[in-house]
């Protein structure tokens, strides 16, 4: 299984991207991984935040096939222990052949892009930044191949 990360926008602070590197680079040694940055809209200040949400989701389906797993990184999504997100991903591994998992802009999912999505997860009840979400969830993943090959990296 693939897995590909959707966001919105670079991650320009420079500390967070080159940890997100490192755990791009660990997360390829158990499985393909990429993430695909959708670059942030421009001139929003004349649309409503509904337009803006329409607008991302448009561009970001228009990088899923109608074939792929469709996971919305969302504050209403299923919450997952390190030990549970790990089999969740295991599980994937059975059923999908490419797992997306798509960040929202600053406003969240448009409506297409909820009636697109298989599941919702969610990091945490609290609220991150875009930039801390990229770097919390390819940290989970990385924990969570380490889970799946029984390595010494997550300690229960």
């Amino acid at each position: 299984m693939k897995i590909e990360l959707i966001v919105v926008g670079k991650t320009v602070n420079k500390h967070f991207a080159t940890c997100i590197d490192d755990y791009v680079s660990r997360i390829n040694h158990y499985m393909p991984f990429s993430i695909v940055t959708i670059p942030e809209l421009k001139k929003t200040k004349n649309i409503t935040n509904e337009q803006q949400k329409q607008q991302e989701g448009e561009i970001i389906l228009r990088h899923i096939q109608p074939t792929d797993t469709v996971v919305l990184l969302d504050e209403h999504g299923k919450e997952y222990r390190s030990i549970e997100l790990a089999t969740w991903i295991e599980k994937k591994q059975h059923t999908a052949r490419k797992l997306v998992l798509v960040t929202g802009g600053p406003y969240g999912f448009s409506k297409d892009m909820y009636a697109r999505a298989n599941e919702l997860i969610s990091l945490s009840k609290m609220t991150f930044s875009h930039q801390m979400v990229r770097l919390i969830l390819t940290e989970q993943l990385y924990r969570a191949c380490t889970i799946i090959k029984g390595e010494p990296y997550h300690h229960e």
